[in-house]
């Protein structure tokens, strides 16, 4: 069985014995165990053995490069589901939640009862992974920084060409282009180029207005390398920024510095979610940073842990989170500030270099 599976059927026991094998549906998921890309598929493990089970188109790929598990051909996948429960005499199957709809859901229920199982629709799959996934190898961790380097790149010349008259979608197409030519198999999400009063809007999308003197602008992008995704905005000026703009930008920046400052393993992620909004609030601008301080990356954009008011998560080596702060003032501006890093033994690598000085274009 693949590594990856035998730590995870160690901590499902851990977690609950009330199962026999563990039915892996969402396209990320099996990513992650097979270290196979598919739109399709279906990963069975047993406390004996791993099955992925994949269709003709992607067979042949699969049995080359999948390791330690099983590749099985299926010409339709409830037949072969069904073949290896049967063979392994699993009645309990635990089933993902989060990432499943109610009609998958439901097809595999009316499959299993041809032989006799059951599905276990609880959350203790969906957190073993989600745990498993949060603890990045150091392959995962170069994958991750290879994203950034190259979102980084593209975003170095990206910088040169922002004038006046160019519109935000404009931008966005310009942006994504060079983080292709530099390597990127992706744009890790849809790029948010905000200018002006758009970036009061947190998740502003790129529409047709087009950048002007005094502007500031957001721009929150990332890669996607090997499957691994990277993610930082940065918020320039263009031609001039007012003493209002540049307030509102150094206390932002404060704001994510401390925070910064604040991971390590151990700490609380609610904790440094208040050590930064706690300080925008009470120098003037209580609720005008109202979303999450930061999320972990890693084969998803939005990963555990998360860094919220409400997450009751802990901060643990190999981590990898964004701290990204903002100010969000209604039909004047905005300013989010974004950086990625890595939990070490004792502190926090920054895996983004990108420089955080007022940019005025």
């Amino acid at each position: 069985m693949a590594d990856r599976l035998n730590v995870l059927m160690d901590e499902l026991q851990k977690r609950t014995e009330n199962f026999e094998a563990a039915l892996i549906t969402s396209e990320v998921n099996r990513l992650y165990f097979t270290s196979f890309k598919s739109s399709a598929g279906l990963v069975l493990a047993t406390r004996d053995e791993a099955y992925f089970i994949v269709d003709f188109r992607y067979y042949g790929a699969a049995a080359k490069q999948v390791k330690n598990m099983n590749v099985v051909l299926a010409a339709d996948f409830k037949s072969e589901l069904l073949k290896i429960i049967k063979k392994h005499r699993v009645k309990k199957v635990l089933l993902e939640n989060a990432e499943i709809t109610l009609a998958e859901v439901l097809r595999l229920e009316a499959w299993a009862k041809d032989a006799g199982a059951y599905f276990i629709k609880t959350s203790a799959l969906d957190d073993a992974i989600n745990s498993l996934r949060s603890i990045k190898t150091e392959e995962e961790i170069r994958n991750i920084k290879t994203a950034q380097e190259i979102a980084e790149k593209a975003f170095e010349k990206f910088l040169p060409t922002i004038k006046a008259g160019m519109t935000e979608r404009e931008a966005a197409f310009d942006l994504e282009f060079l983080m292709r030519k530099e390597g990127a198999q992706a744009s890790a999400f849809e790029i948010i180029v905000a200018s002006g009063k758009n970036g009061a809007v947190p998740h502003a999308q790129p529409s047709k207005k087009t950048f002007a003197t005094g502007d500031f602008i957001t721009i929150d992008m990332g890669a996607v390398y090997n499957g691994y995704h990277s993610d930082m905005t940065r918020t320039v000026a263009l031609g001039e920024a007012s003493e209002r703009q540049r307030e509102v930008y150094n206390l932002v920046l404060k704001a994510q510095s401390r925070a910064i400052e604040q991971i390590r393993p151990g700490a609380l992620c609610t904790d440094i979610d208040a050590v930064a909004r706690d300080f925008i609030y009470k120098n003037g601008y209580e609720g005008c940073f109202e979303h999450a301080l930061g999320h972990g990356v890693g084969l998803g954009i939005h990963e555990k842990p998360s860094l919220s008011a409400r997450s009751k998560d802990v901060l643990k080596p190999r981590m990898v989170v964004t701290v990204e702060p903002g100010i969000y003032l209604k039909n004047e501006f905005g300013v989010r500030i974004e950086d990625m890093l890595v939990v070490t033994a004792d502190g926090a690598l920054n895996l983004t270099s990108a420089s955080k000085e007022l940019l005025i274009l």
